[in-house]
C-alpha cells in the first residue's frame, strides 16, 4: 500500500541512477509529481522517461550541484517545491586523511552539505507559505560510524546532518518536517567504490543482519515515500538507518589505503 502524495511536487538530485532514481520512482509510484534532477543529463532525461512509461508524472532538470547557481537555477525552473530529497552525490575516491587534499574538502562540502543548503532555502518560502513541506537528506553511516578512506565525504554528510536536525528545529512552527536518511543499498556508485576492493561487497552483505544489501526502490524508497506522506506529520529531526540493522554492529569497511 502506497501514500497519496498526489497533489505534491517532489524533487530529487542525483535521480539519474542509484538510491536517487528508486526513489523518484516510489514517489512518482505514489502520485507525486517527480522533477529528476541530475547532471547526467542522458540517463535522467532516460529515468524520466521510465517514471512516464510506467504512469507517472516526472520531468528532467539538469544541475551541477557544486555550483550554486546552477543550483538555485535549477530550483527556479522546478517551481514550488513540496518534497525535497537531497541525495546527490558525485564520488571523488578514497584514501588517507593525510593525502587528502584541501580542494578535495572543498568540493565535497559544497556537494554535501551547501548544494543542500542552497535548496532548503531556495524550498523554504513555498512550504512555509502553505504551512507543510517534507526534507529528506540523505546521509551515510560512513560518517556515522567515521569509516576509513572518505574523511571529507564522512564530515559533509555529518554536517548535514546537524543542518537538518537544526532546519527541524528551526522550521517545524511551519509546519515542515526534515528528516535523514543513512541508507545503505547496493547502487550502482557504491559498486563502483566497492569492486575497487575485491571481496567487500560480500563481506559487508554477510555482517548485515538482513543478509544482504537493501534495493534502492523496494527498501529505500518506500522509507522516502512515508516520510513525504501526511502520516510523518509528527516526524521530524530524525536519523533514519534505513539499512537493514547494519548500525547495530557496525559495518566491515576496511578499505586497503595503502601503507600507513
Amino acid at each position: 500500500m502506497g501514500h497519496d502524495l498526489s497533489a505534491r511536487t517532489a524533487l530529487v538530485t542525483g535521480a539519474a541512477e542509484g538510491i536517487g532514481q528508486g526513489v523518484a520512482h516510489r514517489l512518482a509510484r505514489d502520485g507525486a509529481s517527480v522533477i529528476v534532477a541530475d547532471y547526467n543529463t542522458d540517463a535522467g532525461q532516460q529515468t524520466a522517461r521510465e517514471i512516464e512509461s510506467l504512469g507517472g508524472k516526472a520531468r528532467f532538470i539538469a544541475v551541477d550541484i557544486t555550483d550554486k547557481d546552477s543550483v538555485l537555477a535549477m530550483m527556479a525552473a522546478a517551481g514550488p517545491v513540496d518534497i525535497l530529497v537531497n541525495n546527490a552525490w558525485r564520488g571523488q575516491g578514497i584514501g588517507r586523511i593525510e593525502n587528502k587534499t584541501d580542494a578535495q574538502f572543498d568540493t565535497t562540502i559544497r556537494m554535501g552539505l551547501y548544494a543542500c543548503q542552497w535548496t532548503m532555502q531556495s524550498a523554504l518560502p513555498h512550504m512555509k507559505a502553505q504551512g507543510w513541506g517534507r526534507v529528506i537528506n540523505m546521509a551515510s553511516l560512513n560518517g556515522v560510524n567515521a569509516h576509513m578512506g572518505s574523511a571529507d565525504y564522512n564530515v559533509a554528510k555529518e554536517a548535514l546532518r546537524a543542518l537538518t536536525r537544526t532546519a527541524a528545529r528551526e522550521w517545524a512552527g511551519y509546519g515542515i518536517c526534515c528528516n535523514i536518511v543513512c541508507p545503505a543499498a547496493l547502487s550502482q556508485s557504491a559498486k563502483r567504490i566497492m569492486e575497487q576492493q575485491p571481496g567487500m561487497i560480500e563481506r559487508i552483505s554477510a555482517a548485515n543482519p538482513m543478509g544482504r544489501m537493501g534495493d534502492p526502490d523496494a527498501d529505500i524508497g518506500g522509507v522516502c515515500a512515508f516520510l513525504a506522506s501526511d502520516d510523518a506529520r509528527y516526524l521530524t529531526g530524525n536519523t533514519l538507518f534505513v539499512d537493514g540493522g547494519a548500525h547495530i554492529n557496525g559495518v566491515a569497511w576496511a578499505p586497503d589505503l595503502g601503507e600507513d
